[in-house]
């Protein structure tokens, strides 16, 4: 993909391309490109590593058992998806649900550009520490440093664990609820 930020993108821009991208070879085991989903105008964007199996069955990011996690933390802090933006570094879901390998991540990641140049949010979640590592920082460490929040081009970055890991382990899920509860107040911080 190799266009100019400067040209007049638009969305349907950005998801014909990733419908159509072979830039890395993910794209011959994908069923679907997964595009973000939610508001064109979100003050938040929650980014995550990589579509599931689910996700690339539909086309859409965070269905199934972790999507009903992540809709039950947004509902407790008083948020829906359709207030906020929801994508993945990469567009693709990677084979056995492994980690995004580097070179896929590069191959996408202009996309992850683009749709965040549109969107222009005041606030970036990374949901896990594969997105925090390529977002944040490359030695985040998600048990140490989630809830904490950075400032980078008038945003705010923050990271929480990816409700996969609430699957993994429920205890987890207060926390990650303090930590929604957190974005919901430095939103409200954000726009007096």
């Amino acid at each position: 993909m190799h266009m100019d930020l400067k040209e007049s993108l638009s969305w349907s821009d950005i998801e014909q391309h990733i419908a159509s991208c072979t830039c890395c070879p993910l794209c011959r085991t994908r069923q679907r490109p997964v595009m973000g989903r939610g508001s064109h105008q979100a003050d938040i964007m929650l980014i995550a590593e990589a579509p599931g199996a689910q996700e690339d069955r539909q086309g859409i990011p965070f269905v199934g058992s972790s999507g009903e996690i992540l809709d039950r933390l947004l509902g407790d802090c008083g948020l829906s998806r359709e207030e906020i933006y929801i994508t993945n570094i990469i567009k693709c879901h990677p084979p056995g649900n492994r980690d995004p390998q580097e070179a896929e991540k590069e191959a996408c990641f202009p996309y992850l550009k683009y749709e965040t140049f549109l969107l222009k949010p005041g606030i970036i979640v990374c949901l896990g520490s594969v997105a925090a590592r390529r977002i944040i920082a490359p030695d985040f460490r998600i048990t140490r440093q989630h809830g904490t929040w950075i400032y980078r081009k008038n945003c705010a970055l923050t990271a929480t664990y990816h409700p996969s890991a609430i699957l993994r382990d429920p205890s987890k899920y207060e926390e990650v609820k303090r930590d929604f509860r957190e974005i919901v107040k430095k939103r409200a911080e954000m726009t007096k």
